[in-house]
Formats: structure tokens, sequence, C-alpha cells
């Protein structure tokens, strides 16, 4: 993506954490969900993306429900033992180890966050067996996964982990090279493991949703939050480089793996996000389906 004009000029800027006066992912990202964990900075934020995309809330609840079905497709249908949610944000309602321990036991998730009022909420409220487990971690870090990091203290390098990147890349400004990081997390686990990410997506300028990202673009770089970028299908695409995408490859949410009948999006905001998952190792993916 060409260097955009909201970029933040600075890629390590912190995370809010406890700070009331300033805009939260986390916390935008919980009133997007009609969560109670935010503040009137984070409720502006939201509300100023709102005023020209009032299907917001509805796209925060479909990237959920996606992350919901990933989990459960990988824990059960796959067999993958061990998750690490990376910027998993603020607990809320089916989190990822309930999803993965209720289809598969023996499942070890581990949360991952770099802002400290969600390590400390997720310590309290997630930690409830020890197959659970909420670090505080940068993934901008380059050493936040070499093999001294926390993280493998808890999860098995040798055996498939999978990564959940939900909504987690397009807070990432372009000179912290959101590519980079995912290629530094496949290049940290083991073949046989697993990245599931979601991204918004710009659909570019011949579509009539371009004009809209671009709009809702700028309002949450400028307007309190100071991140939120829309890339285009082959960037986003491209971070899955290296892997072996698992049908039906990097498109709608609604596209992987719906249970049941899915209510068609009734908005432009809600189709301008993209997932996919992707394997890392040889030979044919056994993809979920599709609808």
């Amino acid at each position: 993506m060409p260097d955009s004009p909201f970029n933040s000029p600075d890629p390590g800027r912190p995370p809010a954490g406890v700070d009331t006066s300033r805009a939260s992912i986390a916390r935008v990202h919980d009133a997007s969900l009609g969560g109670k964990d935010n503040f009137e900075a984070d409720r502006q934020a939201l509300e100023a993306v709102l005023e020209i995309a009032p299907g917001l809330c509805r796209v925060s609840r479909r990237n959920r429900a996606w992350v919901r079905r990933v989990a459960r497709y990988l824990a059960g249908v796959v067999g993958v033992q061990q998750f690490l949610d990376a910027g998993a944000g603020l607990p809320t309602v089916g989190n990822t180890h309930e999803i993965a321990q209720l289809v598969n036991p023996w499942a070890r998730v581990v949360y991952l966050d770099n802002d400290p009022m969600c390590s400390a909420h997720g310590r309290v409220l997630l930690e409830t067996n020890e197959d659970t487990i909420y670090l505080s971690g940068d993934l901008t870090d380059p050493a936040l996964l070499a093999e001294d990091s926390a993280v493998w203290r808890y999860l098995d390098r040798e055996r498939p982990v999978a990564v959940i990147l939900g909504a987690v890349l397009h807070h990432i400004p372009d000179a912290a090279d959101p590519a980079g990081i995912v290629t530094r997390c496949v290049d940290a686990v083991s073949p046989g493991s697993y990245v599931g990410l979601t991204h918004f997506w710009d659909p570019g300028a011949d579509s009539d949703g371009h004009e809209l990202a671009r709009e809702m673009e700028r309002r949450f770089v400028q307007k309190g939050l100071g991140s939120g970028w829309f890339r285009s299908r082959e960037e986003i695409t491209s971070y899955f480089t290296g892997l072996e995408l698992v049908e039906p490859g990097v498109g709608p949410l609604d596209d992987w793996w719906p249970s049941g009948p899915v209510q068609p999006p009734s908005s432009v905001e809600e189709r301008l996000i993209l997932g996919g998952v992707g394997r890392k190792g040889r030979g044919p993916v056994q993809g979920p389906g599709t609808r």
C-alpha cells in the first residue's frame, strides 16, 4: 500500500492502557460490541466513525463470530491443541479458550496483548484453568516470539500452534511492517501450524466501498484512535506468503464455514473486512467448506 497521509508518524505508539483521556483500540472495540469496559474518549472515537458507517458495530460482531468459527474448526476438525490469540483485547462473550476447550478439552490457549488494561482484565476474567494464560507482549517487538519468550513456557514450539490475529493488523501502520509481523509468527511455529487473520479492506477505486473505506480510515486515525488502516485484497493476501490457504481463501468473513444460515451484510461497511486461514506445511489443505 502506498504511504497513506493518515499513517501514524509513530509506529511504536504506546497503548492507552488505563489513560481514560485517550481512546484505546481494545476499549473502542469493546464499545462497538456493547461492552462496559470503555470510557468517554473511546465512545467519542467510535461515534466519529459511526457517523458515516453506522454498521460498524455489526462488523465487530461478524469479526467475533469469525474468530469463534475458526477456533472451533481448528480445535475440533483439525485437532490443534495450542492457540496463541495475539492482540486479544478485552474479554468478551465466546472467548477463544471457551470455544477451543469446549470442542477439545486438551486445548491450551495463550492470550497476548500490549495494553496493560487488557492483560490485567484478562488475567482476572480469562485465566479460569491451568491451560488458559494471558500475557503482556507487543507484536511489533521482534523478540516477542524468540526462543526465550514467555510464550514458549506455555506452548510447545515443536507442536502445531494456531495463531489468531483477529482485527489486529489493520491497527499496525506500514512503518511497523505488518507483513513482517506475520512472517515472524510463521517462522516461530512448527509445520502443521495455522495462522488466521481478519483485516479492514479497501476494495479499490472502482468499487462503491472505496470512498467509505478512505473516510473510515481518516476518522479512525485522525479522530482519536490513531490507527485503523484499510488495505487492498492483494496486500491482505500477501500476509499469507509461505502458508497454504485453507479454502475458501481470503474473502468475506461469512464465506468462511458459516454455522447455518447467515444474514447477508446490510451495509457497505460490513463488506469492508476480509479474513483467511493459512497452514504452514506441505500437501493439500482440507477446508471447512462454504455456504
